[in-house]
């Protein structure tokens, strides 16, 4: 029987059975922090952001987001060890994508205790058997493959509360809006007071307005920025080398990767990452 096409295609089983469903284009940050999405308070080994798992049009990629903790993705004949991040703040160096059936993740603890998040992928229209351990019949219909800059596309993952995720929002927020993609990509400029007002730096707004020279340090943080974004989207190898990436093209593939998503625009009004966003911009530049 095929499943409902507006359904989540992953779905993650936590050790006490709460079942989180994924929708394509969106993404479950995990680790026994409190900022994380998903809290697992009794992972061994783990760190307060662990991992993520992002669904993907073709299926799931697991991705370590520590850089101190190592992470593991397991299945029938084979337990992956994740690159750990090398700096806070850079996307993953890889990860492990399943486009259908089980892999259980965790620490190596959680999964030599049975604690391990169990994730379950299907294509849509396909049948999720969703009573099947990992290691047994579902996860002999796994088709996964270790990513590597050498051999495949690498999805870029951003954390979100990064300075450089809330530019790539930004930049991309019209065609968020504006699926038709008939709405101007905002320019350097445009970025930054967006970012003064997103970060309630109302007083420096006016300043933004009235002193040129002041507009012209702020436009260049963000021109850093979108230069960082157009060095990941080159090396991930997201668009061909002969394409010149201008800001419609680095959008476009920012928005049909998955990398921000509409669902992303809801953290505009969300006041705690607002917060921190603002602690980023103003107490740590």
């Amino acid at each position: 029987m095929a499943t409902d096409p507006t359904a989540p295609h992953a779905h993650v089983t936590t050790p006490s059975g709460r079942v989180i469903g994924i929708p394509e284009g969106e993404r479950l940050v995990f680790g026994r922090g409190p900022d994380a999405d998903l809290l697992i308070s009794a992972g061994r080994g783990l760190s307060r952001r662990a991992g993520v798992i992002s669904a993907l049009a073709g299926g799931a990629l697991v991705a370590n987001i520590s850089y101190t903790h190592a992470l593991y993705a397991e299945g029938d004949g084979f337990r992956i060890r994740l690159p750990r991040l090398d700096e806070p703040g850079e996307p993953p160096a890889g990860g492990w994508f399943v486009t259908r059936g089980a892999a259980l993740v965790g620490s190596r603890s959680m999964l030599d205790d049975g604690q391990a998040l169990r994730l379950v992928v299907s294509p849509q229209h396909a049948e999720i058997d969703t009573g099947t351990a990992a290691g047994t019949g579902a996860a002999q219909a796994i088709v996964a493959r270790e990513l590597s800059g050498d051999v495949t596309v690498l999805p870029l993952y951003l954390d979100p509360n990064t300075k450089l995720f809330l530019v790539a929002l930004l930049w991309c927020r019209p065609w968020l809006i504006d699926p038709a993609r008939t709405t101007p990509i905002p320019r350097t400029p445009e970025i930054a007071r967006a970012a003064l007002e997103v970060t309630d730096a109302h007083h420096e707004i006016e300043r933004f307005d009235a002193d040129p020279a002041f507009r012209d340090r702020m436009a260049a943080r963000v021109g850093e920025h979108l230069k960082v974004l157009r060095r990941k989207i080159t090396e991930r190898g997201l668009v061909r080398t002969e394409v010149r990436l201008s800001d419609e093209v680095a959008v476009g593939v920012l928005i049909e990767n998955g990398v921000i998503t509409s669902a992303d625009l809801k953290r505009l009004s969300d006041p705690a990452w607002c917060s921190r966003q603002e602690d980023l911009w103003w107490e740590r530049s």
